[in-house]
């Protein structure tokens, strides 16, 4: 049986990622903002550095292409942080291309000389500064004073070799004239990347789309460079909820890289969440990246740094792949019993499972059929009789939540042996 003939996609109706490759610099990246940006969590902890270099593997396994390792300006600690990946990228020949963030400060820039030249290899300088009217007021800044100090910074960063994305805070929220005077002259001191921040998770997915379109039709080629030259980045917040949703609107929009972090870890409402960022885009048949590995990276990130992993988090979520349901769970061992994992992964989900190295589960519970209890039982090795299954479709049936596996092995055990 075709898929195609399975399941009606109407996701695909008058859809096409129009892309042309030529106008790039390269294909579709992704950059982990877990290790910087996420640890600015009010309830991050920040991990060792051991645990670190293991996110940090997880992230070169799973095809990222880019990684913020910290912000250098932050102190001693976090310069020893990065040095430490740095020396794990090399020695292990990582592809992961490694970055900081820094101020737009020349003594946050000076860190990355040393190391650049230590390891012999390109570290991104990410300087940012807020652009948007109401932090101008804020701050008592003008535009001018807003170049002035980005050409100090960015100006200093290229004179010494260090590869520029110049980031500028709550684009979402500029004027389009400030947008494009400070993206020029960025690009005309020499970084060709530039990375359009949702800081505070205001836009929407027509937003998204309208503003990459402008700097991409009007920014790039008024300030006399080919598309193809400047490496466009988006940074999106999860505040309204629409982190995941303007990721792929930016995508589409047609934006380089697309940032994000590890079950969406990040400052107030958090960062758009990179994990759900690359099953969207994996199932919409954009990326081809091999994510069986990402449930085991997620369930690190949630340990390390402590951000929350609820039950119900799509994918990830404990909750996500089970059912206690009888009709939900009826369907999906009649797949099961033909055999069929690629059945049994779709016949009730959006998702299938064992594309992230995960599977269905069946659970036993007050909503349960008995073809619940009969999958269990003969999954875990008992005779499944009719009256065992009767005696426990009657306890099942009394409980307000699902039981546990330990749950049904004592009802189980009692009953053989009474």
């Amino acid at each position: 049986m075709n898929e195609k003939d399975l399941i009606y996609d109407w996701n695909s109706i008058n859809w096409e990622l129009k892309r042309d490759e030529t106008k790039h610099p390269h294909e579709i990246w992704f950059d982990d903002e877990t290790l910087r940006d996420g640890l600015q969590s009010p309830s991050a902890r920040n991990p060792t550095i051991e645990q670190k270099i293991e996110l940090l593997t997880y992230m070169e396994k799973l095809g990222v292409q880019k990684v913020d390792l910290g912000l250098p300006g932050a102190g001693k600690f976090h310069v020893e942080h990065i040095d430490a990946m740095l020396k794990h990228i090399v020695d292990n020949d990582y592809k992961i291309r490694p970055g900081t963030a820094v101020r737009t400060l020349i003594s946050d820039i000076e860190p990355l000389i040393d190391l650049q030249a230590k390891y012999e290899i390109p570290i991104q300088a990410s300087a940012f500064l807020g652009t948007s009217p109401i932090r101008q007021y804020s701050e008592a800044w003008t535009i001018e004073k807003l170049i002035s100090t980005m050409e100090k910074a960015v100006g200093f960063a290229i004179d010494n070799d260090i590869p520029v994305m110049f980031v500028t805070e709550d684009t979402t929220r500029s004027r389009p004239e400030d947008i494009k005077q400070i993206y020029t002259r960025a690009m005309e001191l020499g970084a060709d990347r530039l990375c359009v921040c949702d800081t505070c998770g205001h836009v929407t997915p027509n937003g998204t789309k309208q503003l990459l379109n402008f700097i991409q039709n009007e920014v790039i080629p008024d300030a006399g460079f080919r598309r193809n030259q400047i490496e466009i980045n988006w940074h999106g917040h999860q505040d309204r909820g629409l982190g995941i949703a303007n990721n792929l609107a930016a995508v589409e929009a047609g934006a380089d890289v697309i940032h994000g972090t590890a079950l969406g870890v990040g400052e107030r409402a958090g960062n758009a969440p990179l994990d759900q960022t690359l099953v969207n885009l994996s199932l919409m048949g954009i990326i081809e990246n091999d994510l069986t590995l990402l449930n085991e990276y997620m369930n690190k990130a949630h340990e390390y740094i402590e951000v929350a992993l609820p039950r119900n988090y799509p994918v990830f979520g404990e909750d996500a792949f089970e059912t206690g349901t009888g009709v939900h769970a009826s369907a999906v061992i009649k797949a099961m019993k033909k055999g069929d994992h690629w059945l049994a992964d779709r016949v009730y989900s959006g998702v299938p499972a064992q594309d992230f190295g995960l599977k269905q589960i069946i659970r036993i519970g007050h909503m349960s059929g008995k073809s619940n209890i009969i999958w269990w039982l003969e999954k875990n090795n008992y005779k499944p009789n009719e009256d065992l299954v009767a005696h426990l479709f009657d306890i099942a049936k009394s409980k307000r939540k699902l039981m546990t596996d330990e749950e049904v092995v004592s009802v189980v055990e009692n009953y053989i042996k009474n």
